[in-house]
């Protein structure tokens, strides 16, 4: 009986020999696929028929790496959020500044442009804040009486008046806008140069034209400018335009609407003028007379006229009556008794030659000049001078 082994532990060709050979194979296979390329068809087959496999072989590594890299992704994202937020507000902030530089900018701008056109000295401002009072129209600046600002001086914009420096301190003050209830500026149209006084309206942010003739001619859209009548605005400054036109025949005046042109709602810069219009210096006051007392009686109103023409009258009659004595003492004696009904001294001295024509007349009245010239002293023939009184009432009656 032949033994063989059983065929799983049969030996053939040795391993060496086996490793001889596929390699051989194997580099017979390079060199042909090399050159002539004949494999490439073989190579898509394998790898199209083996790509399903290869696929589920690395899906448990493709897994892991995938939730690795969804957690990864999700924290940097989130830090990319937060940080694309933090520049956008602080670029929101930076914009917003360069924003409000720019207007200021151009409000300084306008500002100087019109302080170059103003032919008085100025000064530029911030407003700081409004006043603490709801119910009145004022705003506080930056600049006091240590920059050199005093009471009365108007605050104006590059559009127009926007008010008056109403109180002063050290580094403040305090501005008065036009449309507070206390404040009037005198004005003027521009179109026709009519002549008026603007009040300011209080919360309503107007003005007002009062003490308008019904058929003023106003109309709306007219500019009003400063008139320069009260010595404090200069004139030509822009104040208003005119919005409402209300006439009433049946009114004695008409109601006129303003609405100001300068204002501080868009910007924080104003224009003080240091100094105001020169006027003509003010007349003297007058002297106040103290009434004298008269006893609530009328005195006689002197005529210089008059009096002259009696003073001479008087001094030609002695000649012509021939008692120079006479005259005298009867023109001494009428002059008081005029004045009873007056004040003293205030009675003129009337002619005393005018009723004394002839020497007739004192032969016939020789008995009453007889008993006048016992009271006076005189000699007779004096009697036609003492009747001059009498007509000396007439006038001052």
């Amino acid at each position: 009986m032949e033994y063989s082994p059983p065929p799983l532990f049969k030996q053939g060709a040795p391993a060496r020999v086996k490793m001889m050979v596929f390699a051989c194979i194997s580099i017979a296979l390079l060199l042909a696929d090399s050159r002539v390329r004949t494999l490439q068809t073989v190579r898509k087959v394998a790898g199209t028929i083996l790509y399903p496999l290869q696929m589920a072989a690395l899906m448990p590594r493709d897994a892991i790496y995938g939730v690795g890299d969804y957690f990864s992704s999700l924290s940097a994202l989130e830090k990319q959020v937060r940080e694309l937020k933090r520049q956008q507000i602080a670029s929101a902030l930076l914009l917003q500044q360069a924003q409000q530089r720019v207007a200021e900018n151009n409000q300084l701008r306008r500002l100087i442009d019109a302080r170059e056109h103003l032919p008085i000295k100025s000064m530029l401002a911030e407003i700081l804040y409004d006043a603490r009072d709801v119910n009145s129209r004022k705003i506080i600046l930056d600049r006091g009486s240590q920059q050199g600002l005093v009471l009365g001086l108007p605050v104006i914009d590059h559009q127009g008046v926007v008010g008056q420096v109403t109180r002063v301190f050290p580094f403040t003050s305090e501005v008065t806008l036009l449309t507070d209830k206390e404040q009037a500026i005198p004005v003027q149209l521009l179109r026709n140069g009519l002549r008026s006084v603007a009040y300011g309206r209080g919360k309503a942010g107007t003005l007002e034209l009062r003490f308008t003739a019904p058929n003023a001619d106003i109309q709306v859209g007219d500019i009003v400018v400063t008139s320069g009548l009260d010595g404090v605005y200069p004139a030509g400054l822009a104040v208003a335009r005119v919005s409402q036109v209300e006439n009433s025949a049946a009114g004695s005046f008409g109601g006129v609407i303003c609405q100001p042109l300068g204002g501080i709602s868009n910007h924080t810069q104003l224009l003080v003028l240091l100094s105001v219009p020169d006027m003509p210096p003010r007349p003297p006051d007058e002297e106040q007379r103290q009434p004298r007392k008269h006893n609530n009686k009328m005195g006689p109103i002197k005529d210089p006229a008059r009096e002259a023409d009696g003073n001479a009258a008087a001094a030609a009659a002695p000649a012509a009556a021939g008692a120079p004595a006479a005259v005298a003492g009867a023109g001494t004696a009428a002059a008081p008794a005029a004045n009873n009904n007056g004040a003293p001294g205030l009675m003129p001295v009337m002619p005393a030659a005018r009723p004394a024509p002839a020497p007739t007349g004192v032969t016939e009245t020789a008995t009453p000049a007889t008993s006048t010239n016992a009271l006076t002293g005189a000699p007779p023939g004096a009697r036609a001078p003492a009747a001059a009184p009498a007509k000396a009432k007439e006038p001052v009656r």
